[in-house]
């Protein structure tokens, strides 16, 4: 258990300067978004007030009031989310190629460590993993940081103080990334986990078979999806539901496991039956 730890350590830390600058992009496109959109509303509300004589509600009702909500729907918040999104997906495969194709082959060193060899797969998960929490922790400590500031910036007058929960549930990608409660929490980001193993799996093939293992992968990959997603399917042909909500969701929660657990015990035949070192 040690040295599934150190390698998880291991994998972050290999990863972490260019996590850092994905931080620090998100905190700074968000705050100095916030302060561009703030003015560009307020100067708007000046002008209108001054030049055309307008009195602040009848500015509000013509335009709407200024909130998080505004800055959510801009580029400024949406961009480092989905660069973010792009880099840990990125980092899926970067994380079995880099030691593959990286100088000296650094992935037969870490398989001939004193340890299972599915630690290094699971080790490699688990840093994905955290790095997508992370990202989420920053963004849940950002609103709230976010909503003070627009009281500073924007005059109570043209105003609306929304809860981090309203704007969250404001927006769907926010939606995605911050389920309200912790049941719809575990089930997303379980999900994307599974995800994660079906990916990794996929590539441990194409690794494994070479040019045959890609097509492999890619049927390893349909089949897992399809398996997870068959009752789904299933009603969609159907036309109709034959499963109570919480009866499909049951089900879901029990082929998202298999699928998990299935792709995990394929890695490990893979890493120690058919990779050499």
């Amino acid at each position: 258990m040690m040295r599934y730890f150190k390698l998880v350590n291991f994998e972050l830390g290999r990863f972490f300067k260019l996590y850092g600058v994905i931080i620090g992009i998100t905190i700074l496109s968000q705050l100095v978004g916030l302060w561009v959109v703030s003015n560009s509303y307020m100067e708007r509300a000046n002008y209108a007030m001054f030049e055309e004589n307008l009195s602040p509600a009848q500015f509000v009702s013509d335009n709407g009031e200024m909130s998080l909500l505004v800055l959510t729907r801009t580029l400024w918040f949406l961009g480092p989310i989905a660069l973010g999104a792009i880099a840990l997906l990125f980092n899926i495969f970067f994380v079995w190629y880099r030691d593959w194709f990286g100088k000296n082959t650094f992935i037969y060193r870490l398989l001939m460590l004193p340890t299972a060899r599915i630690n290094v797969y699971l080790a490699k998960a688990t840093s994905i993993l955290l790095m997508v929490l992370g990202l989420v922790a920053i963004q849940i400590v950002l609103l709230p940081v976010e909503s003070v500031l627009l009281k500073w910036l924007v005059t109570r007058d043209f105003r609306l103080d929304l809860a981090p929960a309203e704007v969250v549930s404001g927006l769907r990608e926010l939606m995605i990334i911050l389920p309200a409660g912790i049941i719809d929490f575990v089930l997303v980001y379980g999900a994307g986990i599974m995800v994660v193993f079906i990916l990794f799996t996929a590539i441990l093939f194409e690794r494994s078979y070479r040019i045959k293992g890609i097509v492999f992968g890619a049927i390893y990959a349909a089949l897992a999806t399809g398996i997870f997603l068959f009752p789904l399917i299933l009603e969609g042909i159907i036309g109709t539901n034959y499963l109570y909500p919480m009866e499909l969701l049951i089900l879901e929660i029990i082929l998202g496991l298999i699928v998990s657990a299935a792709s995990i015990w394929v890695a490990n035949y893979l890493l120690t039956k058919r990779i050499t070192v």
